[in-house]
C-alpha cells in the first residue's frame, strides 16, 4: 500500500507516512462492518418508553356491572386493556434490555476493515503538528478546510488534547474522538478521516498489541 501525505497546519505537504498495512490494508468485510455498527448502535439505546399494565392504572376496582343477566360479556373493573383508558397489556416496561455483544476479536477486524475501505476512497489524511494549533476555533476550522475540504471530518487525536478539543469542538460538521475509542461506527459515519500524526502512533499501540484479542 503507498504511503498517505502529511499535512503541516498551513495545508501543504510535508513528507509522507507508511500506516500500518495490519490496519489501512486489511480485508474489507461488509456483513463484519454492519453487524458492529448494528452492535453498537443498539448499545447507545436506552428503554425509555413505559406504559401502566392494569394494575397500576388508577381508579376503582368496582365490577362495571353485574355477572349474569345484562346480556353483555362478564368484565371485571374498566381499567382492563380492551377498554379505553384501561391499562396496556404487553406494552414496554421500561426496563428492556437491547444490549447486543461482539468479541473483541470481531470488534478489531471490522474497525480494521472500515479504515480500510476509507484508505482506498482516499478519505484518510495525517496532519503533523497540529496540536500547536491556537484554542480558536477559526483558526482550525482553517486548518481543517486546507486539509479535509468541505465535507464532515473526524478528528482522531491521540488523548485529551484540550487546545484541539476547545478549537474543534464547535466547529460544524466536525466531530472529535480519541485514537484508542475509535470504533467501525464512528469511521464509516464520520466523513473524511484527520488523523494527528500522534494518533497513529496510539493507534498502533491500543489495536496491535502482540497479546492483544
Amino acid at each position: 500500500m503507498p504511503p498517505v501525505d502529511v499535512f503541516t497546519i498551513s495545508g501543504t505537504k510535508s513528507g509522507k507516512l507508511d500506516l500500518p498495512k495490519e490496519i489501512f490494508a486489511a480485508k474489507v468485510n461488509p456483513e463484519l462492518m454492519a453487524q458492529a455498527v448494528r452492535v453498537f448502535l443498539s448499545n447507545q439505546r436506552k428503554a425509555g418508553a413505559k406504559t401502566k399494565s392494569r394494575a397500576e392504572v388508577a381508579g376503582s376496582g368496582r365490577k362495571i356491572w353485574r355477572q349474569k343477566g345484562t346480556g353483555r360479556a362478564r368484565h371485571g373493573d374498566r381499567y382492563a386493556p380492551i377498554f379505553v383508558g384501561g391499562g396496556v397489556a404487553h406494552g414496554p416496561t421500561g426496563k428492556e434490555n437491547y444490549k447486543l455483544k461482539m468479541s473483541k476479536k470481531m470488534k478489531k477486524q471490522a474497525l480494521f476493515s472500515a479504515l480500510t475501505s476509507k484508505f482506498k476512497d482516499e478519505a484518510i489524511f495525517v496532519v503533523k503538528e497540529l496540536g500547536q494549533v491556537e484554542p480558536k476555533t477559526k483558526l482550525m476550522a482553517q486548518v481543517l478546510k486546507k486539509v479535509g475540504g468541505n465535507e464532515r471530518v473526524l478528528l482522531v487525536l491521540p488523548g485529551e488534547i484540550e487546545n484541539v478539543i476547545r478549537a474543534a469542538r464547535n466547529i460544524k460538521g466536525v466531530s472529535l474522538i480519541t485514537a484508542n475509542l475509535l470504533n467501525t461506527y464512528e469511521v464509516l459515519n464520520g466523513g473524511r478521516l484527520v488523523f494527528m500524526k500522534e494518533a497513529i502512533d496510539k493507534l498502533k499501540e491500543t489495536f496491535l498489541k502482540k497479546n492483544g484479542s
